[in-house]
């Protein structure tokens, strides 16, 4: 079966490099609220000594957290702690935009430790956030109080909007309803032009994830050579380029599957395989399921969740 041109995904390869991100409080937040919409110029592999909470409010796409590749949903939750890289990416066609798709709180843990020295209790979050380090998705009963509360801080102010900040945080702090995401092993090298170098490489995989990509032309892109990239690359993202791509190209066909009705062996193409039976030994061996196994199980997911949903919902 011949091919076209790879399919593009703009809202992948038109994001600037980013590294370093500069959150700024004013002197009388003790944390930043804020919804964004998608893309917009910090959606990018990035990092920043802030705390940062993050609500997913209606996409899906892939989740990027230290050496994590994983794949979210309307409603993911997810702490990530200081100077942890992250990103949240969702494939977007040219022009389009997904308004108010992420709603972030971020906070320097500095303030919350000055503030225990008068306020002790509130020392009973440094276990909260020394396991945020390796960033948290909070599940069940959790996600569904703190997106309660994240929601209603956008319409609070003052001490009340703070209130409802210490409520948030010790509903995470106190919760076991989380996965840890990255592992203890990985240490990246955030110095900024690695980080820059980086999300040039993301981009570049990115859109051009439906057709054959060889760590050579990339490693080109970078400036290096395929030895000092495929070494910098491990380091940084914790898994080889092979391992990375295979990833990425797996959870966007999980994607394809449950939420479109193309064929299958359309999907095996659109995410750069190019033999259907390596497609489904691929993606058997990664969600333990074949492509049609999986896609039946988000139905079955999706009629079950369309039963609960609340009426008038």
């Amino acid at each position: 079966m011949k091919r076209g041109p790879p399919t593009k995904h703009p809202g992948f390869s038109s994001q600037p490099n980013a590294t370093f991100e500069y959150v700024l409080t004013g002197n009388e937040e003790t944390f930043l609220w804020r919804r964004d919409n998608y893309p917009w110029e910090r959606n990018v592999w990035n990092f920043h000594p802030e705390v940062e909470i993050h609500l997913i409010t209606n996409a899906s796409g892939f989740l990027l957290v230290g050496d994590h590749i994983g794949k979210f949903h309307p409603g993911e939750l997810t702490v990530v702690g200081s100077n942890l890289p992250h990103d949240w990416v969702t494939p977007l066609e040219t022009g389009d935009s997904i308004p108010g798709r992420d709603i972030v709180i971020q906070f320097h843990p500095d303030k919350l430790q000055s503030a225990a020295v008068s306020l002790p209790e509130i020392a009973s979050c440094s276990e909260f956030l020394k396991r945020a380090e390796r960033g948290l998705s909070f599940h069940s009963a959790t996600r569904l109080l703190a997106t309660e509360i994240i929601l209603k801080m956008e319409n609070l102010r003052g001490l009340a909007r703070l209130t409802a900040f210490l409520e948030l945080l010790n509903l995470l702090a106190s919760s076991n309803d989380y996965l840890v995401l990255s592992s203890q092993a990985y240490s990246p090298d955030l110095e900024h032009g690695s980080l820059a170098t980086l999300q040039g490489a993301f981009s570049y995989i990115f859109a051009n994830l439906s057709r054959d990509i060889h760590l050579p032309e990339v490693a080109a892109i970078a400036g290096m050579s395929d030895t000092a990239f495929s070494r910098f690359f491990k380091k940084n993202t914790g898994h080889s380029f092979t391992d990375h791509i295979t990833k990425l190209r797996l959870w966007r066909a999980s994607q394809l599957l449950a939420e479109t009705r193309m064929p299958i062996t359309e999907i095996c193409f659109e995410v750069g395989y190019t033999n259907i039976s390596n497609f489904n030994r691929m993606f058997l061996r990664h969600h333990r399921l074949t492509p049609s196994g999986y896609r039946r199980l988000a139905a079955h997911r999706h009629l079950i969740n369309e039963a609960n949903r609340p009426v008038g919902g």
